[in-house]
This record gives C-alpha cells, sequence and structure tokens, in this order.
C-alpha cells in the first residue's frame, strides 16, 4: 500500500513538473510569435499586452501604473520602460488623475487607438492559428484552469512576500 501512495506521488510531480515546463514553454513561445506577428506594426507582445489593456473600457479614463503592473503581474521596474518606449512612439499619453492632481494616469492617445485597430487583423489571424483545434469550451476550461494556477502563483508570491 505504502508503494502505491508513493508512485501516486510521484507520477503526481512528475505531471506537475511537466505542466509546469509546458507553461515555460507555451509563455516563451507567446512572446516569440506574438511578436513576429505583429512585426509589420512593429509591436512587441508586451507592448501589444499594454495597448490591450488600455483599450479596455474600464482603463478609457486612463490607468495608474501600479494598477497597470498589477493587471499584466509585471513588476512596475519593468513596466516603466516599456511604457517610456510606448510613450516616445506617441501611442500612450500620462495624463492628471482627477481623482488626486498629484497622480499620473496612463491613457491612449488617438495614434494609439489608431495603432490598436490597425493590429487588430493581425491579431485575429494569430489567434485562429494559435488556437486552432480548440473548441469555444476547450477554450473556457482552459481558462478555469488557468485562473486557478494564477491565483495559485499569487498566493505563493504573497507568501514570497512580492509586493509586485
Amino acid at each position: 500500500m505504502k508503494q502505491d501512495v508513493d508512485e501516486t506521488e510521484a507520477f503526481g510531480a512528475s505531471l506537475s513538473n511537466r505542466l509546469a515546463f509546458r507553461l515555460y514553454q507555451c509563455a516563451n513561445l507567446l512572446n516569440k510569435t506574438g511578436t513576429r506577428a505583429l512585426e509589420r506594426h512593429d509591436v512587441t507582445t508586451q507592448q501589444w499586452a499594454i495597448l490591450g489593456a488600455l483599450v479596455r473600457d474600464r482603463w478609457s479614463g486612463g490607468i495608474a501604473v501600479r494598477d497597470l503592473a498589477s493587471l499584466l503581474m509585471v513588476s512596475r521596474q519593468n513596466l516603466t520602460g516599456v511604457l517610456s518606449r510606448i510613450e516616445a512612439r506617441g501611442w500612450i499619453e500620462r495624463v492628471v488623475d482627477p481623482g488626486d492632481n498629484r497622480s499620473r494616469l496612463i491613457k491612449l492617445t488617438p495614434d494609439g487607438w489608431r495603432r490598436w485597430a490597425e493590429m487588430q487583423a493581425d491579431i485575429a489571424a494569430y489567434y485562429a492559428e494559435a488556437m486552432k483545434g480548440l473548441s469555444n469550451s476547450d477554450k473556457i476550461h482552459a481558462l478555469h484552469y488557468l485562473d486557478m494556477l494564477r491565483a495559485n502563483f499569487c498566493t505563493i508570491a504573497e507568501a514570497q512576500g512580492d509586493e509586485d
């Protein structure tokens, strides 16, 4: 009986390792292939993620850098450099927070909105290819499991004292 438990635990550990490694591979491939898919727009996947966050109705008036970092699950330090490059290209601007005149919010400029609109056909084509063979039900299930993993990773990060 003890051997059965040990084998079950070993199998579970092996599956966890394979899943974590597969997530790592997918994240790297998403970054590489996503950037290539939008190459003609001169946009990286990091910039794509930021623009995609800023087009949400919820952030139409702008979003604080700390909130954007939290949404994207990146450090403010890493986000700052990407935001500076996007701002230099004229796609975002920093505006005064109406709730706190000392704070600034990040929002898309008209050029940023145009860039986002121009990218949509290529984004749709990329997603169609990347999600080939997945039904809507498959995608819903994948989102469910990824949300569970994300919550677990957030719990680990908090326990490790991660403030970003």
